[in-house]
């Protein structure tokens, strides 16, 4: 978490104030905590439909095996993702921007380790993760963010550390008001791939391979993952 010290108007001492949490953190935070029962339910068997994606987190588990350190499966909702990378033989733990959606993972998924946290300013040590997975989670960040997003997985990440990020493919920003019969204030951005390759180039990452999808009958737009591994070198 980012913070800056600030002259309290009372005195000669410093205030500490959060410059990482801004407004739609907390928005859509707070979204996510009224509709995590509704969303786990509708979302948390969704990978038995989706080939593509469990061939990408087969590749991606294959690839970060025995690599250094855990995978942190980023904006892990209802915990579905998590469990499969477990089932995978992965050392993995979710973490998720809602403590409603924790709570929900952390019951269906018992054994597994989850915990609240944002991808804007993760509780993480410099390179301790071996991998990291966002499964459409970065969807909520506003473009301008995206740079900063992407820094914060690479410093976390490892030398060599795999990277899998999913999302949906395009270029517009959609305001959704209300979502399982609930009141609900998220932005959701649809990203064009091409920039999000620049964008991980950017942040260290070399492209290990890029895949996209049409969508499915229950879909509107395309996906698209890319799979990336951070230099083994600073700048390399």
């Amino acid at each position: 978490m980012l913070r800056v010290d600030l002259p309290s108007p009372s005195s000669t001492a410093t205030t500490l104030v959060d410059v990482s949490e801004q407004p739609y953190l907390h928005t859509t935070r707070a979204s996510y905590d009224v509709i995590a029962v509704d969303y786990a339910e509708r979302f948390g068997g969704e990978l038995a439909d989706k080939p593509v994606d469990r061939a990408l987190l087969a590749a991606f588990a294959e690839l970060v095996v025995g690599g250094d350190g855990p995978v942190a499966d980023i904006g892990c909702g209802p915990g579905h993702i998590t469990a499969h990378l477990h089932s995978l033989g992965l050392s993995v733990f979710g973490i998720d921007l809602s403590p409603a959606m924790v709570a929900v993972a952390g019951r269906s998924h018992p054994g597994l380790r989850f915990e609240e946290g944002s991808m804007n300013a993760l509780d993480l040590a410099d390179g301790s993760l071996g991998g990291i997975v966002a499964m459409y989670s970065i969807i909520h960040q506003p473009p301008e963010q995206l740079p900063v997003v992407l820094a914060e997985f690479a410093r976390v990440l490892a030398p060599g550390g795999r990277l899998l990020v999913a999302f949906q493919a395009g270029d517009e920003r959609r305001h959704i008001d209300e979502w399982f019969g609930s009141a609900v204030d998220i932005d959701a951005y649809s990203l064009d791939p091409g920039r999000m390759v620049a964008l991980l180039g950017q942040a260290g990452f070399a492209m290990t391979a890029r895949t996209d999808r049409e969508p499915d009958g229950t879909e509107k737009v395309p996906r698209s993952y890319l799979l990336a591994r951070k230099a083994l070198v600073p700048g390399a």
